[in-house]
């Protein structure tokens, strides 16, 4: 591995910063931190969404992840070069989650290249405040970053994250250049009605994390034929309290409305709402589920439709399998779609 010894460091500065703004920010006032601290509730305004625990939860992700040992055990697995003429790699960010592109971001720059960044109008601030962080230990990095408003212009490929309407619009706009575009995907649980209380508000933490906002978030549940779904009421209690979040409260009002006057058949428990659906893309506040008679014959299933899924989660270990409660806890590996980033950007 070869990489700008210096970019390396700044990141990991990043990482002791965010891990120690995470665990003091009311103690400690410094003038980053009081900077900080503005930041995040300009973001709170900008999106209804961005509570300040989500935030500094994503915060904390980031800074446990941002550490000498993680950064070089994970590039570790690459061949690296500094570039003396880099690339500049345009990346359309989505807004659903606090800093969802910031896995791009770092895998652009540690790769060598320069970022052009087109941040979503429900998350603007967050990401420029940390690069002007990396850039005051890194100066090198202020002619690697560049964040525009505009239409992108300039890039050598892309990078794009949206909708499934919006990736046509993406495929469009951007096919003739070197691109990965990304579309929906969603998250999944197989149960098997043997987990425990405790595996089962974990699995609360995959739906209701982000208020259930990301692709990582457990939007379906495949449960036996015989599944008992008290347990599981009486396990995700404790995220109850999610209902006094206004625009949470009025997506589950509106669902519930639609699905009643619509003579569908659901389970609800004052929180969220359970409907027996195919899809694997549930609206906010509620949580789609199926039967399966074979764990066998779903699993042939959830691989065939592998496009839709980013994550299937479950208590099997030494598989590909997310552990209840550890989706929105990703690895610098775990790469969105599957699809190599880094190695996509060394391969240009």
């Amino acid at each position: 591995m070869t990489v700008h010894l210096p970019i390396l460091e700044a990141f990991v500065k990043l990482g002791n910063y965010l891990t120690d703004f995470c665990e003091n920010s009311y103690e400690d006032p410094s003038d980053t931190h009081s900077k900080f601290e503005m930041v995040i509730t300009q973001a709170q305004h900008q999106n209804g969404w961005f509570t300040r625990e989500n935030i500094l939860f994503a915060l904390k992700q980031w800074g446990d992840l941002l550490t000498e040992e993680h950064l070089t055990a994970w590039l570790s697995e690459y061949t690296l070069k500094n570039e003396e003429t880099p690339k500049t790699i345009g990346i359309v960010m989505a807004g659903n989650i606090p800093m969802v592109g910031f896995h791009d971001f770092l895998c652009v720059l540690c790769s060598g290249n320069k970022v052009l960044a087109k941040l979503s109008s429900n998350d603007k601030v967050l990401l420029p405040f940390l690069a002007k962080y990396l850039i005051r230990h890194e100066p090198l990095l202020a002619e690697r970053i560049e964040f525009t408003e505009g239409k992108l212009e300039g890039f050598d490929a892309v990078i794009a994250t949206g909708s499934n309407n919006t990736s046509r619009y993406f495929e469009y706009y951007f096919g003739k250049k070197p691109n990965i575009i990304r579309k929906n995907r969603n998250s999944v649980a197989v149960l098997t009605g043997d987990e425990t209380q405790e595996e089962l508000q974990a699995l609360g933490e995959d739906i209701f994390r982000y208020y259930g906002l990301g692709c990582r978030n457990v939007s379906k549940i495949y449960v036996p034929s015989d599944y008992d779904f008290e347990p599981f009421f009486t396990a995700i209690f404790k995220f109850s309290d999610i209902i006094n979040q206004h625009k949470y409260a009025n997506n589950y009002d509106y669902n519930k409305a639609v699905y009643l006057m619509s003579d569908f058949q659901i389970r609800d428990n004052g929180f969220l709402i359970l409907k027996e659906d195919e899809g694997f893309a549930s609206p906010i506040a509620a949580l789609f589920y199926s039967y399966y008679e074979s764990e066998e014959a779903l699993r042939k299933y959830l691989a065939e439709n592998e496009l839709q899924i980013q994550c299937v989660v479950s208590k099997r270990k030494n598989t590909d399998d997310v552990p209840f409660g550890e989706t929105q806890k990703p690895n610098l590996n775990d790469y969105a779609d599957g699809v190599d980033t880094l190695e996509f950007l060394l391969e240009l």
